[in-house]
């Protein structure tokens, strides 16, 4: 049985419930949701989860008796298989301005979904929970962020080097492949997993035929992770047309398998890039649907930087999502000028992160940052730029640049 940890949202979903009628916590299958809702529950609060075939036909045959909840708080769970759910818990709300009421859960964005985002418009906090991060497994507080804009790091991180920081995204965020040290057999499990989603749970948010061609489509877009996809070469490998891929894409997007990065567009310069960056959501499932080998990747530099950057991406976005201060965005330019990700706190501030999979770093890896605070920003003291690497030394290349180990993510 896989270790339940505790969950860095859990203060937040805390807070939300207190304030707010509903709450939705949104992430894909096995990330933990089942276990955030437990550590979310009072003694007087009730569980009830739409897997359990009982629970669910009664929320199918009978939803207005189903989400009858007179006191205290009634968590449901993978919502997203009963959306008639939603509008009889609206006509709750509405007569009720208790907050805490209902705590959902779903496997799926229901946000995509029409009938939820027309009900609950001004009535609900939406929340994300991600796959673990490494802080939650060691039981470290999120606070990279704080030193990063603070630049307050200590002047070395050990315990953690390239082969380690690689076998870390091999294990990735689902706590039952995390527990699981064989290789062979972890991605097994992954592979199950990747199954089971797209065999089993699509038909609760998605009508497609091709069950195929979806699976070889998470194929190929595993490996365009850390890229600027290329359409028509994914088009090519899959043999579908524009307007199914955008479609298995935006499915395979909605069950948090993949998710795009968003450029970075606050400037006048005619040279920036507008697209955004393409990430599968979760290191471990990635590297296992691709096939591959630790060593392998360890001596691939292609490998490794791929497998690295959407590793940091993971951890990262993982400590922005808890607090609303904070947005991600990334910059690329048509000169070829890249800065992997810009995160923006709420009073303007910047931070620059460029990830680099080796040991040593470089003046030149922080050419694009300087580049950038020197010609696109009004006032370069707002911007802090780091190269995140899988050396153990705080290293200061210039006035607010500095090479940081990627350890300092949850050290």
């Amino acid at each position: 049985m896989a270790k339940k940890y505790k969950r860095w949202q859990a203060e937040s979903v805390k807070k939300a419930l207190s304030l707010r009628r509903v709450v939705v916590i949104s992430g894909a299958r096995q990330a933990g949701k089942t276990t955030l809702l437990e550590q979310s529950l009072s003694e007087k609060d009730e569980y009830r989860s739409l897997d359990d075939t009982d629970m669910l036909g009664f929320a199918l045959s009978d939803p207005k008796g189903f989400v009858m909840n007179e006191s205290g708080m009634m968590a449901i769970d993978e919502i997203q298989k009963a959306p008639k759910l939603i509008p009889e818990i609206k006509q709750v709300v509405d007569k009720n301005n208790r907050p805490g009421q209902y705590l959902l859960s779903g496997s799926a964005n229901i946000l995509t979904l029409p009938i939820v985002s027309d009900s609950l418009a001004g009535r609900v906090k939406y929340m994300r929970l991600r796959p673990l991060t490494v802080g939650e497994t060691l039981g470290k507080k999120p606070d990279f962020l704080e030193r990063a804009f603070n630049k307050d790091f200590p002047s070395k991180i050990t315990g953690y080097n390239k082969a380690d920081i690689i076998d870390l995204a091999f294990r990735g965020g689902y706590p039952e492949a995390v527990a699981i040290n064989d290789l062979r057999d972890r991605k097994d499990c992954h592979i199950d997993y990747i199954k089971t989603l797209i065999n089993r749970d699509l038909k609760d948010i998605a009508n497609i035929r091709r069950l195929d061609d979806l699976r070889s489509l998470a194929d190929v877009l595993a490996s365009w992770s850390a890229k600027f996809m290329e359409v028509s070469q994914v088009m090519s490998a899959v043999s579908i047309n524009k307007i199914t891929l955008d479609n298995y894409i935006n499915t395979l997007i909605s069950m948090f398998v993949f998710e795009k990065v968003a450029p970075w567009l606050k400037t006048d310069y005619e040279r920036v890039g507008r697209r955004a960056k393409f990430y599968a959501a979760d290191t471990g499932l990635m590297t296992s649907v691709l096939g591959w080998n630790p060593k392998e990747v360890f001596v691939s530099e292609d490998r490794s930087g791929k497998l690295i950057e959407t590793f940091v991406f993971q951890e990262l976005s993982a400590q922005i999502d808890l607090d609303n201060c904070y947005s991600l965005s990334q910059y690329r330019d048509r000169t070829g000028k890249e800065i992997d990700f810009i995160v923006e706190r709420e009073d303007g501030a910047l931070l620059g992160i460029e990830v680099k999979a080796g040991h040593n770093v470089s003046s030149e890896d922080f050419a694009a940052q300087k580049w950038f605070a020197e010609n696109l920003l009004k006032n370069n003291e707002s911007y802090t730029g780091l190269v995140v690497y899988s050396g153990d030394k705080v290293i200061q290349f210039a006035k607010n640049m500095l090479a940081v180990p990627i350890a300092a993510l949850w050290s």
